[in-house]
């Protein structure tokens, strides 16, 4: 099934032993509905000679329900070959109108989860009725060097048998795996249920913002500017938070099942 579909949502990449590095992308149909679309190997994309797409771009490609999760807007692309990428959408008034449409807007983390339970839903946007704080803890490198380790192997290892053949363009000898970021970055927040909630930031953006301060700063010092900008964010636009479950633990049935895919703060109005 060809679908469009305007991304909206781009997690900071993960390890794949399959894929080498990947993405979730979810994003908006054209009837407004949201999507997910798991997992796209995004920064390897020149191996199928394709670029790779931004987030408020609409992207066209084959995709079909993916039987090994059973979440309703999950998907997976079938023909990877049919990845057409289109226009970027400008301006926060079309980013509003694609947002909110033909969407629930969840004021109550407490009736979002009840539906989620029934799996009915595992995309959403949440408005807080108040973020109190961003949190960062550091957290273990150890397992994620020793993964990274082994799927750089492999990747060499597939790279050398390509260029056997001439078929060099399959595996980019520039390229570097995204490099992990070595803090978990939460935002603290309540909605009109009265609960405080604690939910992890896995966008790509806040991942982008964290290396480019290690740049000036050392780490901890990062963290704080990250901190700031964030709450900058939270007290001075008109915030929402795009969330999506964790397969896992969405089956576990975990109180908190999801985490912060995205935040969208479009200026007050």
């Amino acid at each position: 099934m060809k679908t469009r579909v305007l991304v909206s949502v781009m997690t900071y990449p993960t390890l794949s032993e399959k894929h080498f590095e990947t993405v979730c992308t979810a994003g908006f149909k054209e009837n407004g509905e949201w999507i997910r679309i798991y997992p796209v190997p995004h920064r390897l994309l020149c191996r199928y000679d394709k670029n790779t797409y931004k987030k408020w771009q609409w992207i066209e490609v084959d995709l079909e329900k993916n039987p090994q999760d059973d979440r309703p807007e999950s998907y997976h692309i079938r023909d990877i070959d049919t990845l057409v990428i289109g226009e970027t959408i400008q301006g926060w008034d079309l980013k509003r109108k694609w947002s909110f449409k033909n969407k629930r807007i969840y004021n109550n983390m407490d009736e979002l989860i009840e539906k989620t339970k029934r799996n009915e839903v595992s995309l959403a946007i949440v408005k807080p009725t108040r973020i109190e704080d961003v949190t960062f803890v550091k957290i273990d490198t150890e397992k994620h060097r020793e993964k990274l380790s082994k799927i750089k192997a492999n990747y060499e290892a597939q790279r050398r048998q390509f260029n056997l053949f001439e078929e060099q363009q399959a595996f980019d000898i520039s390229f570097r795996f995204a490099e992990q970021i070595p803090y978990k970055f939460k935002y603290v927040f309540y909605t009109e249920d009265g609960k405080r909630r604690e939910l992890k930031i896995e966008d790509w953006e806040i991942g982008m913002l964290y290396r480019n301060c290690c740049k000036k700063y050392p780490p901890e010092i990062a963290c704080q500017k990250v901190r700031e900008r964030y709450m900058d964010i939270a007290k001075n636009y008109d915030i929402h938070l795009f969330l999506g479950t964790t397969y896992q633990w969405q089956k576990k049935n975990a109180p908190d099942p999801y985490i912060i895919v995205g935040v969208f703060w479009p200026p007050k109005i």
